[in-house]
């Protein structure tokens, strides 16, 4: 029998060890087979401003063990290990900004990444002081306004003439190096948070042929040509909202769910550029027809978890939990989280509530750790980069994941849905082992020698 090291969380014991149980009357089984899936690269969430700024309201040590809880490597910490960041402004930064202000500026001379000091490289550089091997991925959520019509940074398109788009690729270019500059490595660049989304916040429309021209044309040749490492990813695709009756019954809405890849990878000039497709929120579909597709090279991911309602509840966590299933089940190679930590509420630049996985209480100076942290936890802390995704089957494989660790162990994530405590058994190199869920848990275990 292999050594089992087993935590689950509810409503009543958040993060609480629990014994194998050794024997007993299963209600469902689960057993691996032959099939290998993707292999995994991170989980983590987005370094934005205010986020920056509610971890200020911290005495010292408080700080440093939120962050430390984070990022630190280990089975009993949450063990982030891939996030994300924005380039320029989005809907949780202090307020509205690009890294170039200068109108018609398109040699970028003006280009600067100061503002970020204020926040966003101090937030990563503190990670990063945890976890060292700490992975990075930045996307905008819109242009310099100066570069779109109109010249707003929400709403808006970018003005496709040859000597903006060139500018614009070199503005990614820049970005890459004046975070290496800071000893800060991008390890991936997105073109485009939300492309299909006229927002209140910053945002930036894009057509898939728009985006594939893009890509075989400017921002793809920009990087090789910088001898640049950073990869580039068509992303983060959020395909038109889920109307299922539509889906069903039109055509044209069931090719347009995976449209952005259809039509970019189509493309051999654009593929050649392309490692990898991320998606999130209408995505959630998108990407189950991208992974049955004919790509088998196109890595995939998750890039943004749906933001809740600033409430940050058990009933939450369980749909995150979900979202968790359906996308990895659907080869997502990573999972992000949005906001790491906000204040209470969670209330965008905009007024929009939203969860977090932490939330800290500024008059109080006191720290909560959310629902949807120890779901994400359960998750990164023994999922390491690098494990394969195991197929498996039985009557519990609907809420189950299984994957296999570089150093053979094997992580289980089990979720039982029920008001009563559920008992599965698990079959092993003829072994069988059984795990009496707790009500409404979400459970890792780990298997090794």
């Amino acid at each position: 029998m292999k050594k089992v090291n087993w935590n689950y969380s509810n409503e009543q014991n958040p993060w609480k060890k629990k014994e194998h149980a050794g024997c007993g009357q299963a209600d469902a089984e689960l057993t691996i087979n032959s099939t290998e899936y993707q292999k995994m690269y991170g989980f983590g969430g987005c370094f934005n401003e205010l986020g920056y700024r509610a971890l200020g309201k911290l005495m010292p040590k408080e700080r440093e063990d939120v962050m430390r809880e984070l990022f630190e490597p280990g089975e009993d910490r949450c063990n982030l290990n891939f996030c994300r960041m924005p380039i320029g402004a989005n809907d949780y930064s202090f307020d509205w900004y690009s890294l170039d202000e200068t109108p018609g500026d398109y040699e970028l001379k003006d280009f600067s990444i100061e503002r970020d000091r204020r926040a966003l490289i101090p937030y990563i550089q503190m990670a990063k002081a945890y976890a060292p091997e700490l992975k990075l991925f930045a996307s905008p959520w819109s242009p310099p306004v100066w570069m779109k019509e109109p010249p707003v940074y929400n709403w808006g398109k970018l003005i496709k003439t040859p000597e903006n788009l060139r500018a614009y690729a070199e503005y990614f270019v820049k970005f890459v190096q004046a975070y290496a500059a800071e000893g800060i490595e991008i390890n991936q660049v997105h073109v485009q948070n939300e492309p299909v989304a006229n927002q209140k916040f910053p945002s930036c429309m894009w057509t898939g042929e728009e985006m594939r021209d893009f890509i075989k044309e400017y921002l793809g040749p920009a990087m090789k040509n910088a001898g640049l490492d950073t990869e580039l990813w068509l992303g983060t695709i959020n395909a038109p909202g889920c109307d299922f009756k539509r889906l069903i019954f039109d055509k044209w809405a069931r090719e347009d769910y995976d449209y952005f890849a259809n039509t970019v990878l189509s493309d051999p000039e654009a593929l050649q550029y392309v490692s990898g497709v991320s998606y999130q929120w209408g995505g959630k579909i998108a990407i189950q027809r991208t992974f049955e597709s004919w790509w088998p090279q196109i890595r995939l991911m998750q890039s943004e978890n749906e933001c809740g309602f600033g409430d940050n509840t058990w009933e939450y966590a369980a749909y995150v939990w979900t979202m968790l299933k359906h996308y990895i089940g659907n080869g997502a190679e990573s999972y992000m989280y949005w906001n790491l930590i906000l204040e209470p509420e969670g209330k965008s630049t905009w007024g929009d509530p939203q969860n977090a996985m932490i939330t800290v209480d500024p008059a109080q100076g006191t720290v909560c750790y959310n629902p949807d942290f120890y779901v994400m936890k359960h998750f990164s802390s023994i999922v390491k980069r690098g494990a394969v995704r195991l197929g498996i089957t039985g009557t519990f494989a609907a809420d189950s994941l299984v994957f296999r660790n570089p150093d053979g162990s094997l992580a289980l994530e089990l979720f039982n849905p029920f008001q009563r405590k559920f008992m599965v058994s698990f079959a092993l190199e003829g072994e069988k082992y059984f795990f009496e869920l707790e009500p409404r848990s979400f459970n890792s275990i780990l298997l090794r020698e």
